[in-house]
């Protein structure tokens, strides 16, 4: 029997705090048969020396933090990561080790270890993203060519990319189902939100170049009578750019264990989304939480919660705020929703994150056995 590296090192651009979302649920789960160790990217300070902290949060699970001194050239930079890398693995075999990338960018360090396996979980179109190094798309070209499996965050990202490896496999994103189906049955609300009445029309994530602005502001101006939840933190764009309209509540970042008690008070959930090269291959998490908690969705036209979410009539779509307005009044005005609800569960039956991991395992093991089989093949 094929057995996968007895340890795994994650190089994430997210970090572990930041937003609850797919490294956590798969690290978190490879960390009930590998010891996982989840590398961030640096932190830079006034320090004379770079040195790696490290922060176990579960049983076999560490966080890894590198600290630089600031001022370092983008060289340098990666000259130091090595040379911790290289720290780290004193009296370790890089053989023992799954090398699973979330960046490309961290191939500029680490390119020169030889893992056991080497994995690229693909979860978004990163190059699309504000702020993107221009150099992204070259090492993700390496990291195609070094990558032994390819994992992608979506079908549409998967078709996207299907023709750069020969092994490459969509992964959705999933959910833990009975940690937001608690959204259907809480009846108290979280401090901040209770005290704030009417429809309430929610949304949480990350508010960021791909949120849109003035959708939200639209439906603000158009129904002053709902309320809007925002929660969750606002990156790479100008807080000052935010609609401040009285009934638009921006409740900040929540802990991922209380997302169920903010969801539950909702009426309607958004997923409030441009259209444009960010969101063009992104698969919304979001999505099946939502529908998990029993909360009906109202979403721009994501290709990936189009289909299949709005295909299968789980969720409405909407262009802009007109269409927005007039989907989430169709939906107050059918307060029964016991057929639809009973679709939605028929739909995520097989939705897991456990699933999910349970298939990229045996996945990472098939082309560990197949790799195998062929080097002994040519080896005779």
């Amino acid at each position: 029997m094929i057995q996968l590296p007895k340890n795994l090192l994650c190089f994430s651009h997210l970090r572990w705090d930041f937003v609850y979302q797919r490294p956590q649920h798969l690290m978190t789960r490879f960390s009930e048969f590998s010891a996982v160790y989840y590398l961030e990217e640096p932190i830079f300070s006034e320090i004379d020396n770079a040195f790696l902290t490290f922060s176990q949060r579960l049983p076999n699970l560490w966080v890894c933090v590198p600290h630089l001194p600031h001022h370092l050239s983008k060289t340098e930079i990666n000259k130091q990561l090595k040379s911790l890398l290289n720290i780290f693995f004193i009296n370790k075999d890089t053989q023992d080790f799954t090398f699973w990338y979330y960046t490309p960018m961290a191939l500029e360090f680490s390119f020169k270890f030889i893992p056991g396996l080497t994995v690229y979980d693909c979860m978004d179109e990163l190059s699309a993203f504000k702020f993107a190094p221009e150099e992204l798309k070259d090492l993700e070209k390496r990291l195609f060519n070094k990558a032994d499996i390819v994992f992608t965050g979506g079908q549409s990202l998967y078709e996207a990319k299907k023709h750069q490896h020969y092994n490459i496999h969509p992964f959705q994103s999933s959910i833990d189902k009975t940690h937001f189906e608690k959204a259907r049955n809480n009846k108290s609300e979280p401090d901040d939100q209770s005290g704030i009445k009417g429809v309430k029309l929610g949304f949480y994530g990350v508010i960021d170049e791909r949120f849109d602005i003035d959708l939200i502001r639209g439906i603000a101006d158009a129904h002053p009578d709902w309320q809007i939840i925002l929660i969750g933190p606002i990156v790479k764009i100008d807080p000052a750019t935010l609609p401040k309209n009285e009934n638009i509540h921006y409740l900040g970042s929540k802990k991922y264990e209380e997302l169920p008690l903010y969801l539950s008070g909702w009426n309607v959930a958004l997923v409030p989304f441009l259209l444009n090269e960010s969101t063009r291959f992104i698969s919304p998490t979001k999505t099946p939480e939502y529908l998990a908690g029993g909360k009906p969705v109202v979403s721009s036209a994501i290709k990936d919660v189009v289909n299949p979410y709005a295909k299968n009539k789980l969720v409405k779509i909407g262009v802009d705020s007109i269409d927005f307005v007039t989907a989430v009044e169709e939906l107050l005005q059918s307060p029964d929703d016991s057929v639809w609800l009973a679709q939605v569960d028929n739909f995520l039956a097989d939705y897991s994150w456990d699933n999910t991991f349970q298939s990229m395992r045996e996945l990472m093991e098939s082309t560990m056995k197949n790799r195998n089989t062929t080097v002994s093949v040519v080896s005779e």
